[in-house]
């Protein structure tokens, strides 16, 4: 089997396995966020947090949950790799220092799992699991607890009460995220991931010096870096690791975990808010933008230009021989679609126009199919765009799901849109003006421009990854990549919650015959045309100078 033929194989085979378990895992997270019981266990955590999870909150009150457990969050965390030369389990491994302190602490607890260290040089076992371990499950669950706040604004009327949530962080962590990645664990242990508490050990001897690695529980949080779109690796290497990674299966099961619930929440939409056919209309948005950046990337991977490339099949620089050009194409539309971040091969020796490819999809605000409920939020977000612009095309007030977009929704909508994009421009320019912060690039021209490019998109976004040329491992890129993570997790989050209250305490309007059919093949269709070209199309200045640039040299 040639290579493209085995690549379009396990995209098929990808497919089929996400189709089987589409609908099952979408109805049960609704019934986990509709249920009115409690489980014993998230009963002694109500308990110990002194919180009422029958309580309603109004979009601020339910904010104000959000921003209070997150900031704790950043907090612990911080304290945790400030006092790690003083705890147990750390390996002989020093204090981080402040700086890198914080960007990691803000990493992790918005979801982006950005790295300026490397993992299995700097963190220890407490660290690791006590830390960067459990933020993976909660900041996954915070995630899923707003992205089910909107769809509740679209499922109520005539009040603004959204739910509750520490009810709903509990459940997404207990319910959902814990129970999926203890099993996905154990498939990645069966497979050759390691999974221990051993120290530091010399493994070999290599051009006279000695190679040492130490152990990890590394596939309990392989898994749910996967599982919760977190991305952040235990080593170095992430997911091209064969400790993290160990075979061409679990490439293709880390790809499966990575996009499993952000397209399994489009039915849990479906059902909350009582029609699955406006769930499948997102689900074929997501899926026609994923399965359109793959077919690109694969195409720009295997082109053939040279002698080099054609015997090794495609460009094979920066991949791993273990899973080959479509393997790792795919990896990477999906890590960069979503706000995962996780790489089996370094995006910055991909193709000029590859890495543009993976830049562009973080650009389009990973919502295709997006982090563990960001990408659903971010895609209602362009959904209640789309209605806006088909509207002002037959002059009628836009309606999305019986809820009139007025000018409160759609101001909200579109302070939501240019938030991110603000975001990565300005500390992108102020890198690039500023006479200390190029000393990081590793190369100059198109392809140093878009070093700085792809890390602020990365951060801001809350992806993660990075092209590797970019020492950010410095005073300005800690601290600026850090605000860059926190402002573009939590304002966006401001505007996501403000609209859900706004929806719920409207009265439902009925649809006529001049309603636009938002479960239609045709709003998908304007749905993708509006993200493009509203989002897409914000960076091309910026692409042209970079990715493009370099691509079509």
């Amino acid at each position: 089997m040639g290579p493209v033929l085995a690549g379009v194989a396990q995209l098929l085979a990808l497919m089929a396995a996400l189709a089987l378990v589409y609908v099952p895992l979408g109805t049960y997270m609704a019934r986990v966020y509709s249920s009115d019981r409690h489980w014993r266990v998230e009963r002694w955590i109500y308990k110990g947090i002194g919180a009422n999870p029958d309580a309603e909150m109004r979009w601020a009150a339910y904010l104000r949950g959000v921003l209070a457990f997150s900031a704790a969050g950043v907090l612990f965390l911080y304290l945790l790799q400030r006092l790690q030369g003083s705890l147990p389990g750390s390996l002989g491994f020093s204090s981080i220092e402040p700086a890198q302190a914080f960007n990691t602490a803000a990493s992790f607890v918005t979801n982006t799992n950005w790295q300026s260290y490397s993992g299995e040089q700097a963190m220890g076992h407490v660290v690791q699991t006590a830390g960067l371990a459990v933020q993976n499950f909660v900041s996954a669950a915070v995630g899923m607890a707003v992205a089910v706040a909107l769809v509740r604004g679209f499922a109520r009327s005539r009040t603004g009460e959204l739910g509750n949530f520490w009810a709903d962080l509990v459940r997404g962590t207990v319910r959902v995220l814990v129970p999926v990645a203890a099993v996905a664990a154990v498939v990645l242990v069966a497979c050759g991931a390691l999974q221990n508490f051993s120290g530091i050990h010399e493994v070999g001897q290599f051009m006279g010096g000695s190679q040492a690695w130490n152990g990890g529980a590394v596939a309990s949080q392989e898994a749910i870096k996967e599982l919760g779109t977190n991305g952040g690796g235990y080593f170095n290497a992430n997911s091209a690791h064969p400790f993290e990674n160990p075979t061409p299966f679990t490439n293709l099961f880390e790809i499966f975990l990575i996009l499993v619930i952000p397209l399994s929440l489009t039915r849990t939409f479906g059902v909350m808010v009582g029609s699955v056919k406006q769930g499948y209309a997102i689900l074929a948005t997501m899926v026609t933008i994923w399965a359109g950046f793959t077919a690109l990337m694969m195409w720009t991977e295997f082109a053939h230009h040279g002698p080099a490339l054609q015997a090794a099949g495609g460009a094979m620089e920066g991949k791993e021989a273990r899973f080959g050009v479509g393997a790792s194409s795919i990896f990477a539309v999906s890590t960069t679609l979503t706000s995962t971040g996780a790489v089996d091969s370094f995006h910055s020796s991909f193709t000029g126009l590859g890495g543009g490819i993976t830049m562009l999809g973080m650009m389009l605000g990973e919502i295709a199919p997006g982090g563990v409920g960001s990408g659903l939020y971010g895609m209602l977000i362009m959904a209640i765009i789309a209605v806006f612009i088909a509207g002002l095309m037959v002059g009628r007030t836009p309606e999305y799901l019986g809820k009139k977009i007025g000018s409160r929704e759609i101001k909200l909508a579109a302070c939501y849109i240019l938030i991110t994009p603000a975001l990565v421009l300005v500390f992108t320019s102020a890198s690039l003006a500023l006479p200390t912060p190029p000393h990081s690039m590793l190369n100059s021209g198109a392809h140093g421009f878009s070093e700085v490019l792809y890390a602020f998109t990365s951060a801001s976004n809350n992806n993660g990854s990075a092209f590797a040329g970019l020492n950010a491992n410095t005073d300005w890129f800690n601290t600026t990549t850090g605000l860059a993570m926190l402002l573009g997790r939590f304002l966006p989050m401001i505007f996501v919650l403000a609209l859900a209250g706004s929806l719920a305490g409207q009265r439902p309007v009925p649809a006529t015959a001049g309603t636009l059919r938002t479960e239609k093949p045709l709003f998908s269709g304007l749905l993708v045309g509006a993200i493009l070209i509203v989002t897409g199309l914000t960076y091309f200045p910026a692409l042209a100078l970079g990715p493009l640039a370099e691509g079509l040299a």
